[in-house]
Parts: structure tokens; C-alpha cells; sequence
């Protein structure tokens, strides 16, 4: 088949995208760090992330290995799947480690020289700050495109099986992209809450010193605990909901025209390529308008965070009429009303998670206020919040789901099988239009942890209180922007989530014609599985509410949701108890440490972390993957789509309210250091200080790891079809 001339955009973009990183790089890389002293901390950091990325990755290396010779053997000795499955499965890994290690290795150069720019101006230092984190956003983008760009081509050049089996192979690479952010996000997250929560009780409860002051052993492991869980963990993350998006949109576009063919097909297929290829140019230009002024209140910095943002989701809103109008899409006009559904949903579910989660707002400031009368109460008030605010974001997604399916196929409700078909396409397209302007979003999201550092280092360096105010302005700004880019991601991932349900059902059928299978379809005619249609599928394995297999595999779901947030809190909490005896420790059996004239001894702290990072995050990341793999040969296809719906609806539910908690309970200690409720020291303070404590592996380990995981299911659920469909 003949690439169409247009296709090239895509890898162009990614060039793009990549050079302007190294320009932004470049760029930082050009900042004075500052002092010796500045210098020396951000070494102890910088040495201490890259350290234990490299032990990460040797873990993560052996699992791969694993895997993918699982995948051989299903291929080459099974013949139950694509012979390019094993080789799109490591590069899926390796681009996804990639875009971790790049963002990371930026953010550890970048600390430093947002705190030295702080000394100058807020604005100076949120300049840095955030170009700093546009090199992980643009990195994540451009690697993305770069890696679809190659499998389309090369599967384009030798696979014979058509678009169908193309798309679907490329899938592969996501589960990939999905295996390794799932391990950076829950190994990274239990080494930086680990890390954040001894730091905290033992540091500012039981001690009573500033947070990041030079005298809390635990300092250095939480500010590298930044770097690896809230850097290259989340660059891993976004970068498979990125490819996932793109990738399911692109197999469910090979499969809603399918009966058309041609070059109707290979459009619908390059179509989401496009849009996320124009979204790197529009990101661009949102990033060189954000900028702000000296004496900025919060509300001034979100604004000026939001006008990026807000300027590139408009422009890529106008630019997808153009894109899918050129490319002759029959139904283009209201295709790019599905992609615009897409992008207001992650506009309210960014604004939602800002009310809840800000202190500028009533919900967060209620929190702080609930200080004054003891931890309990703050623990009472953040969890209530969180629990509230699902309800925003639910229902957004509920609308964007029946808006970007109606539109899509002209709000047909005879539910026929072409209709199925081009919804489905319309609910994968919001998904990338939602993710399009991610090189923008993602720096939003990035910018935090390098402001936090930025704070950190400021204060083991005694800048001032000048400069410190700057920083803790900056990184005040960072928890808000987090949880917002947490809250977007797992938005994006409910409708990516979606779309690769009905990959999956593709998936079995290429499966089933493989095997030679033949079904029943609707009229109760024998047909082959590559004739069926979406509702003969539906038919033949029984999916319906009344079959016990649906249900039993739905109630799995939910619970996966939870046992995977209980092991993982369970693992920052282990992780955390050694922490907090070492610090103690120290300050117990190194004499003059509180006093300043002894240094505490910061490696034993790091190495804690490293260990029970990963040591624990083993088991809950590999039950994510045998879960699907079980359900579907014990319940088979009916099981398997039950727990996918099961986990999506659960998992997206708990993530949001873990997510929003974490972040409200963090800000509201932060609205409590400004000098309300009677600022640090305070009562109120310390309570507070417990509620963030509790929040950190909400927000950071258990809720972001969610989103992951339901995609996670999801790709494994498709790459396994053809094991499945050998015990039907």
C-alpha cells in the first residue's frame, strides 16, 4: 500500500519535536547553577536518581526478557499471534524508558538553576522551570511519533495482512510503552514517598525543622525520590498514553472502514497520527507565551500557565477541521467535533481538579482550616473532598463519551454494526485530541517536581528568604499543575481505555481466522471469524449483563483496582517505617546534627529507598499483567471484557479521588507555611503535615499508577488474544 505524502508530517514533527527539546536543553544547560553549595547539592541528587534509574532498569530488563520470549514462542512456535509482536514489544519498552531517562536527566540539571534564577526574579525562575519541563513534554511527543512512525512504515513495507493486522500489531508496543511506565511509576513512587514520609514525621512533626533543611538525613533521598517517581515515572506514563490513544484510534479507524478499504481506510488510520503530529507545533507556540511577573499571586500563575495551554488547545481545535477536511473523511465535520469533545473534557477535568486541589479555592482552604482542631479532622476533611471531587470528572467523561460516539455516527441509535464501528472511532479520536497539545500539558506536569527540587536546594543552600518565598510561590504552583496533568492523564486513559476494548475484540477475531475458527453470527448463519461483525461477536461469546462469566470478570476488575492500590500503599508504608528508624537513628546516635555541626549521613537513607523500591515493586506491577492473562483462560473472551469494563470503571474512579486528595492535602500544609492558621510551627501546621503525609502515596504512588494499570489490562488483554482463543 502507498503511503500518502501527508503521512511524512508525522516524523517530521517528531524531529521537530526532539530538536526543539535539545534547544530548550541547551538552553538550561546555559543557566549559572548557582553557589558551590548549590552545585554540590544538585550533584548529591543527580547522582543518587541516575543511580537508581540504572537499577531499575536492570529489573525491568529482566522481566522484558521474560516477556518477550513469551511472545516468541506464541508466535513462532504457537502461531497464535503476529511474527512482529516480540521485536514491537521492546522498542515499546525502550522508547518509554527513554523518554523517563531524558526528562529525568534534565530535571537534575535543572533544580539548581531554577533556584539560582529565583535569585534573580519569579519570573526568571519560572522560565527555567517550566522550559525545563517542556524538554520531557517534547521528548515524550517526539519519541512517540517517532516510534509509530517507524512500525508504520516498516509493517506498511512487510506485513501482507493488511491495515487491520498492522494497527493491531502496533498495539504491541504500547503494552511495551505500558509494562515499563508501569514499573517507573510504582518503583519510583514508593522510593519518593518513602523518602518524603520519613523526611516528614520524624524531620517536621517530631523534630520540628523546615522541610529540605540540611539537617533531616532523609533530605537528599526525598529530593532524588522527586526525580525518579515524579519525573521519569510520569515521562513513562504519559508517553504510553500518548502512543495508546494514537494506537487504538488508528486500529479502530482500520476496522470502522474496513468494508470502504482503500484510501478511505488508510486515512482514517493516519488521521490521529496527524492531528497528534500538528499538536506538536501548536504546543510549541503555547510554551513561549507562558511567562508571569514579579510579586505573581497563585491565581497569576496559573493564569499564565493556562494561557499556554488554553491558546495551544484552541488552535489545535481549529487545526483538526483542516486536517480531516483535506484528508476527505467523508463524515470530517463531525470526526472533529468528536476530537473537540475530547479536548474541552480534558479542559473542565483540568479545571475541576484546580478547584479541588488549589488553595486558592474553597475545598482545599476548608482543609487547612480543619488543622486547627488536629490531624484527624484533616485526614476526615481530605478524604471527603477527594471523594467528591469524582463526581466532576465522571460525569465529563460520561458526556464525552456519548457526544464523541454520536457524533461520530451521526447519532444513530440503530446500533448496527457500522454504527458500533464509527462510534467507537469517534470515542478513540477524542482520546488523541484530549492528548494532542501533551508536549505543552506534560510540561505543565513536569515543571512541578524541578520547582520542588528548585525549593529544596534553595533551602539546604540558605539562599534567603527572598529567594525561598520565589521557590515556594513556584512549587505552590507545581503541586496545583501535578495534580492537574494527573487529573488529565487519567481522563485521557478512561477513553484510551475504551477504545482498546473494541482493539480487543478485533484482536480475537484476527486470532480466530488464524486458528481457522468458525461462529454463528446473528441470523445464525456459520460464518468465519474475519466476516463477523461487532455485534456477532457480542452474540456468539455471549457479553451480556446476564452472563455470570461478564459479571464475575467485571467484579475482578474493580477488586484489581484495589488490591493494586492496597500493595502499593502497603509497600511506601514498609518502605517508609525503615525510613523513619533511620532518621531517628541518626538523630539519636550522631551527635550534633540538630545543632548543625555534624552532616548527617544521606546515603544510608538513599540506599533504603533504592531497596525497597525494588523490592516492592515487583509483585503488584506483575499481578497487572497475570490478571488478564489468568481471567482469559479461566472466564475466556466474555471474562475478559467484563474485567476490563470492571477495572476502567473502578480504576478511574479511585485514581481521581486519590489523585485529589493527595494534591488538596498537600497545598493545604502549603497554605498553612504562608502564615495562615498560624503558619509553620503551628498546631494547625503540624496536623497538617500529617494529612500531606497520608497524601503523598495517594497522589504520587497508588492514584497515577491507576491509569497504567487500566490501559495495562487492556494491552495485555490484546497481545494475549491469541492464547485465549486456544481454549475457546
Amino acid at each position: 500500500m502507498i503511503i500518502p505524502s501527508v503521512f511524512w508530517l508525522v516524523p517530521i514533527a517528531s524531529v521537530v519535536a526532539l530538536g526543539m527539546a535539545f534547544f530548550f536543553f541547551r538552553q538550561m544547560m546555559g543557566e549559572d547553577e548557582g553557589t558551590p553549595r548549590m552545585r554540590e547539592i544538585a550533584l548529591y541528587v543527580r547522582k543518587g536518581a541516575m543511580a537508581y534509574l540504572w537499577q531499575q532498569y536492570k529489573v525491568v530488563g529482566i522481566v522484558f526478557i521474560v516477556l518477550c520470549a513469551l511472545f516468541a514462542f506464541m508466535a513462532y512456535g504457537l502461531n497464535v499471534q503476529n511474527r512482529w509482536v516480540p521485536f514491537a514489544f521492546l522498542t515499546g519498552g525502550f522508547f518509554s524508558g527513554l523518554a523517563g531517562f531524558f526528562g529525568m536527566k534534565t530535571a537534575t540539571y535543572a533544580s539548581a538553576r531554577t533556584a539560582n534564577a529565583a535569585r534573580q526574579s519569579l519570573n526568571n525562575g519560572l522560565k527555567v522551570a517550566f522550559r525545563s519541563g517542556a524538554v520531557m513534554g517534547l521528548t515524550v511527543v517526539g519519541l512517540g511519533l517517532l516510534d509509530i512512525a517507524i512500525w508504520f512504515i516498516v509493517l506498511n513495507r512487510f506485513d501482507p495482512d493488511g491495515l487491520i493486522s498492522i494497527t493491531t500489531t502496533m498495539l504491541t508496543f504500547g503494552m511495551g510503552a505500558s509494562t515499563q511506565a508501569l514499573f517507573a511509576r510504582v518503583g519510583g513512587g514508593i522510593y519518593t514517598k518513602a523518602a518524603d514520609v520519613g523526611a516528614d514525621i520524624v524531620g517536621k512533626v517530631e523534630a520540628d525543622i523546615p522541610e529540605d533543611d540540611p539537617r533531616n538525613p532523609a533530605t537528599i533521598a526525598d529530593n532524588v525520590g522527586d526525580n525518579v517517581g515524579d519525573v521519569a515515572g510520569m515521562g513513562a506514563d504519559l508517553y504510553e498514553s500518548y502512543c495508546g490513544s494514537v494506537l487504538s484510534t488508528a486500529a479502530l479507524g482500520a476496522a470502522a472502514f474496513a468494508t470502504v478499504g482503500g484510501d478511505i481506510q488508510l486515512k482514517a488510520v493516519i488521521a490521529p497520527m496527524l492531528i497528534a503530529a500538528v499538536g506538536v507545533f501548536l504546543s510549541l507556540i503555547g510554551i513561549f507565551l507562558v511567562r508571569t511577573k514579579e510579586g505573581a499571586t497563585m491565581r497569576d500563575l496559573l493564569k499564565s500557565l493556562s494561557l499556554g495551554t488554553n491558546v495551544s488547545a484552541v488552535l489545535i481545535a481549529v487545526a483538526t477541521f483542516a486536517i480531516l477536511y483535506l484528508l476527505g473523511i467523508e463524515n470530517w465535520l463531525w470526526l472533529s467535533c468528536s476530537v473537540i469533545t475530547g479536548l474541552v473534557a480534558g479542559v473542565i477535568i483540568g479545571q475541576a481538579t484546580e478547584y479541588y486541589t488549589s488553595h486558592s479555592y474553597k475545598p482545599t482552604q476548608k482543609i487547612s482550616e480543619a488543622g486547627l482542631t488536629g490531624s484527624a479532622t484533616v485526614i476526615i476533611k481530605g478524604i471527603g473532598t477527594g471523594m467528591i471531587s469524582t463526581c466532576i470528572p465522571v460525569i465529563t467523561i460520561g458526556v464525552a463519551i456519548i457526544l464523541s460516539f454520536g457524533f461520530a455516527n451521526g447519532f444513530d441509535l440503530s446500533m448496527s454494526s457500522q454504527s458500533l464501528a464509527n462510534g467507537l472511532y469517534g470515542i478513540g479520536i477524542a482520546a488523541v485530541g484530549m492528548l494532542s497539545t501533551l508536549g505543552i500539558t506534560l510540561a505543565t506536569d513536569a515543571y512541578g517536581p524541578i520547582a520542588d527540587n528548585a525549593g529544596g536546594n534553595a533551602e539546604m543552600s540558605e539562599l534567603g528568604e527572598e529567594v525561598r518565598h520565589r521557590t515556594d510561590a513556584l512549587d505552590a504552583l507545581g503541586n496545583t499543575t501535578a495534580a492537574t496533568g494527573k487529573g488529565f492523564a487519567i481522563g485521557s486513559a478512561a477513553l484510551t481505555a475504551l477504545a482498546l476494548l473494541a482493539s480487543y475484540i478485533e484482536e480475537i477475531k484476527i486470532a480466530m481466522s488464524r486458528a481457522g475458527v468458525m461462529m454463528e453470527n446473528v441470523k445464525g448463519e456459520v460464518i468465519s471469524a474475519s466476516q463477523a461483525t461487532i455485534p456477532d461477536f457480542m452474540n456468539y461469546f455471549q457479553v451480556n449483563l446476564m452472563n455470570p462469566k461478564v459479571l464475575v470478570g467485571a467484579f475482578i476488575g474493580g477488586m484489581a483496582a484495589f488490591l493494586f492500590c492496597g500493595l502499593t500503599m502497603e509497600a511506601v508504608g514498609r518502605a517508609a517505617q525503615k525510613m523513619v528508624e533511620e532518621v531517628r537513628r541518626q538523630f539519636r546516635e550522631i551527635a550534633g546534627i540538630l545543632e548543625g555541626k555534624a552532616t548527617p549521613d544521606y546515603g544510608s537513607c538513599v540506599e533504603i529507598s533504592t531497596r525497597a523500591a525494588q523490592h516492592e515493586m515487583i509483585f503488584p506491577s506483575l499481578l497487572a499483567i497475570a490478571i488478564p492473562i489468568i481471567v482469559g483462560l479461566v472466564l475466556g473472551v466474555a471474562g475478559v471484557l467484563g474485567l476490563l469494563v470492571g477495572g476502567l470503571t473502578c480504576g478511574f474512579t479511585l485514581a481521581v479521588f486519590m489523585a485529589n486528595a493527595g494534591g488538596a492535602w498537600d497545598n493545604a500544609k502549603k497554605m498553612v507555611e504562608e502564615g495562615n492558621f498560624g503558619g509553620k510551627g503551628s498546631f494547625a501546621h503540624k496536623a497538617t503535615i500529617v494529612g500531606d503525609t497520608v497524601g503523598d502515596p495517594f497522589k504520587d504512588t497508588s492514584g497515577p499508577s491507576l491509569n497504567i494499570l487500566i490501559k495495562l489490562m487492556s494491552m495485555v488483554s490484546i497481545v494475549m488474544a491469541g492464547l485465549t482463543v486456544l481454549f475457546i
